[in-house]
């Protein structure tokens, strides 16, 4: 027995197989249904179910969740820093420029979520534009070039206009979570890109540092998706986790970290408390 469905606003009859006993559907002239009869979860993964509404939401970022309000810094470069005991440390210099205000406070009643935004970077007037400035203006805010969000489990205790205080929110040996664009790189090969391995440079041999081959020519066909190849290198935006706040110097305004952070000196860094889950992240 025949049953008529909606697929994709064509009218369509639903069958058993005789060979499988699985259900086929065919198309049948005239117009549609107003309403299937069919159960969707039975048909096959090809088909389409038309306008249907998807589980999640598309075009939807949502950002993780912080353990602490956080900072932004400049990247000032790299030193050697000696411990009392004589241990010498690699550290990252961050210096900090006028701004890391509260900007807008944000609730889950008003926007859906818990955030705080801040703003970073001192900057003429005439750098932004007038709804940046209203936005500003609003806050009771300084003109300034940046502006992030962090994501916070709760928002008590702050409100726009608000200066964040570095040796409030870090002490010395603190474990934080420094993100930043990497260095560009530009157009590189395979073997600076994905640490390929070069052919052999004597004997005869004329495939040095060449790619090589990338896949079959009739099975499959075609060159997989994500496929390691040359291309664009750096750029991106990197979080190193977990590195030792290794001294705060109040006078000079910055922060020692261990260890190396992305960019180059002069690029705009992002400073959290580190993620540790079970501690100041819920495992949920």
């Amino acid at each position: 027995m025949a049953l008529s469905v909606t697929c994709s606003g064509v009218r369509c009859s639903s069958f058993a197989s005789a060979r499988t006993g699985k259900p086929v559907l065919s198309l049948l002239p005239g117009p549609a249904p107003l309403s299937p009869r069919f159960p969707f979860h039975s048909f096959p993964r090809s088909f389409s179910t038309g306008n249907l509404p998807h589980r999640g939401p598309r075009g939807v970022t949502v950002m993780s969740m912080e353990a602490g309000i956080g900072v932004m810094g400049t990247k000032l470069g790299m030193m050697t820093y000696f411990e009392p005991d004589g241990t010498v440390v690699p550290v990252t210099v961050v210096g900090f420029r006028e701004g890391n205000i509260v900007t807008q406070v944000k609730s889950a009643a008003t926007d859906g979520y818990d955030a705080v935004q801040v703003g970073y970077r001192r900057v003429r007037d005439r750098k932004l534009t007038k709804p940046e400035m209203g936005h500003l203006e609003k806050a009771g805010a300084i003109p300034m070039r940046h502006l992030q969000e962090f994501r916070l489990q709760s928002v008590d205790g702050f409100e726009p206009g608000q200066r964040l205080v570095i040796e409030d929110i870090f002490k010395e040996g603190d474990l934080v979570d420094v993100s930043g664009n990497s260095i560009g790189k530009g157009f590189q090969g395979g073997i600076k890109r994905h640490n390929f391995r070069r052919g052999p440079m004597t004997h005869g041999s004329k495939s040095h540092r060449a790619l090589g081959s990338i896949g079959a020519g009739t099975t499959p066909g075609r060159v997989y998706k994500g496929k390691k190849m040359p291309g664009r290198m750096g750029g991106n935006k990197n979080k190193i986790r977990k590195l030792k706040v290794v001294k705060i110097d109040s006078e000079l305004r910055a922060v020692m970290i261990k260890g190396a952070v992305p960019g180059k000196p002069g690029n705009l860094l992002r400073i959290t408390p580190a993620k540790i889950v079970g501690l100041n992240i819920p495992k949920s």
